[in-house]
């Protein structure tokens, strides 16, 4: 893992080497699904800093709330009547966003999506993401080996992002579940599986009060949750919190994806027994590029090997490691993250 994240960094390393020499007068759009998450705020400054290295002028928009989808349709219009070259898109529903997507190609921009590809993926340019499959896969993994032979009686709560099922809370979703040993029937939607184990699913929207709320309401179907997944270090914090008001907060394992310095923190806290890191810095920084690589010769981005979209990284991030799953330390995750 620490040879993946090292190479991947000497590859963005010297791919920035090659900075276009002008790329004054492009304009690129940033469309988060929030500007809260520090997620995006980090994916923001992560936009803004190369910009401001190629000489791009970045429009940044954001949703109110994540699930905001109207505000982010009316940034793509806006992005295209401002003449911009390119948008990068963290959308809130990745599949009704596809028709103000089309528009946005079919005048001439290119459409890169950070984070969350859209449904169908091609429906953007290109998708610049952590594998977020691989994400939920090793937080299950690391889960079922930590519970060793009481996997097998695992009450899980499932705390996932939206109702609209956008594209990145079902792969964490069902890659946890793959990863801890459950059938998850199809893989393009969460919700449907059967094992006994699952409690329930609820959704949170990706910050800590729908964590919270999420978890009193799963914990009210079965009190005896032992183990949370969390579609966020947010949603995860919110969750704590309601297992803290009753008293078992130190009796359950939660579990989470996004690498933010305060879910970092969290992990050495025991808040929240492990998390999978992402970059969102390098998602957007290379976002940037690629937008001013188009506008000087109309290049479109290139997937990773073997992958139908660039992959930005992930890492384990827990000081409790087990055997087969690999991971770095809380404090090489603290070097490496964000917010």
């Amino acid at each position: 893992m620490k040879k993946l994240l090292a190479g991947t960094a000497l590859a963005l390393t010297a791919s920035v080497g090659m900075a276009h020499a002008d790329a004054h007068g492009v304009t690129a759009c940033l469309i988060t699904k929030t500007d809260t998450n520090p997620f995006f705020v980090k994916m923001k400054e992560g936009a803004e800093a190369k910009a401001a290295e190629l000489g791009v002028t970045l429009k940044s928009f954001a949703g109110k709330v994540d699930g905001d989808h109207e505000t982010q349709v009316a940034a793509i219009e806006t992005c295209i009547l401002d003449g911009a070259k390119g948008i990068l898109l963290t959308a809130s529903d990745t599949s009704s966003i596809v028709g103000a997507v089309q528009q946005a190609r079919d005048a001439g921009l290119v459409v890169i999506a950070l984070d969350t590809p859209l449904s169908p993926a091609d429906a953007a340019d290109a998708t610049f993401a952590t594998d977020n499959f691989l994400a939920g896969e090793l937080i299950g993994k690391w889960a079922a080996a930590t519970l060793g032979d009481e996997a097998a009686n695992a009450k899980i709560a499932m705390l996932d992002l939206a109702v609209s099922q956008p594209t990145v809370g079902v792969l964490r979703d069902q890659g946890f579940l793959t990863g801890f040993g459950i059938d998850v029937k199809d893989v393009n939607k969460w919700g449907d599986e059967d094992d006994p184990r699952i409690v329930g699913n609820d959704v949170t929207l990706g910050n800590e009060e729908g964590g919270r709320k999420a978890m009193e309401n799963l914990l009210a179907k079965d009190p005896e949750v032992n183990v949370v997944y969390t579609i966020n270090e947010p949603a995860a914090a919110g969750a704590y919190e309601a297992l803290k008001a009753i008293g078992r907060e130190n009796d359950v394992l939660i579990v989470s994806v996004d690498g933010g310095c305060p879910g970092v923190q969290n992990v050495a806290d025991g808040v929240i027994g492990a998390t999978s890191q992402q970059y969102p810095l390098l998602m957007a920084a290379k976002g940037v590029e690629a937008i001013a690589k188009f506008a000087e010769d109309g290049t479109l981005p290139v997937p990773t090997e073997g992958k139908a979209f660039f992959d930005t990284g992930v890492a384990l991030v827990t000081d409790k490691p087990v055997d087969g799953v690999e991971s770095i330390s809380v404090k090489e995750g603290m070097d490496l993250c964000w917010g």
